[in-house]
């Protein structure tokens, strides 16, 4: 393997690392990060209803789509992508009052080969997503989200 790919590795890596280290588990700042984390999840998981379960029943996209709208996109694209393969990184993450959040998450999407190689270099699309999160009965709620070009 080139030395340039272990360095690149290895940066990426300790960067993941110390993210995961910020903060206890408890802190607003992990638990947004946590949300994140499995929607992810829930997303390479193909799974609609488990990323509809974060979203707030007040939910509204920048195209105007409510929770169920979104959940039902959800699924075409789940039907017509087989093999999800995604990359996030948290950008920026900000606190506006104590039960709000704003996040911007850059996401690359990869196909099968390049999902385990974990290098975002073979990323084949690259978006930013806008997200606002409330916390409600305890739990951050995704209330707003806008894709964003790369």
């Amino acid at each position: 393997m080139p030395l340039h790919r272990i360095v690149h590795r290895s940066l990426v890596f300790l960067t993941f690392a110390t993210l995961g280290a910020c903060g206890d588990k408890g802190s607003p700042e992990q638990q947004v990060r946590t949300v994140i984390e499995q929607m992810e999840q829930a997303a390479e998981d193909r799974d609609a209803g488990g990323l509809k379960a974060y979203l707030s029943d007040d939910y509204r996209d920048a195209n105007g789509r409510g929770a169920e709208e979104a959940a039902r996109y959800a699924r075409g694209y789940f039907i017509a992508n087989q093999s999800i393969h995604l990359l996030t990184r948290i950008e920026e993450l900000t606190f506006p009052t104590e039960d709000e959040a704003r996040a911007q998450v850059l996401v690359g999407m990869m196909g099968r080969d390049a999902a385990a190689t974990n290098d975002w270099e073979l990323a084949g699309e690259l978006r930013a997503f806008k997200i606002a999160l409330r916390r409600e009965d305890g739990e951050w709620k995704v209330t707003f989200l806008e894709v964003m070009r790369k």
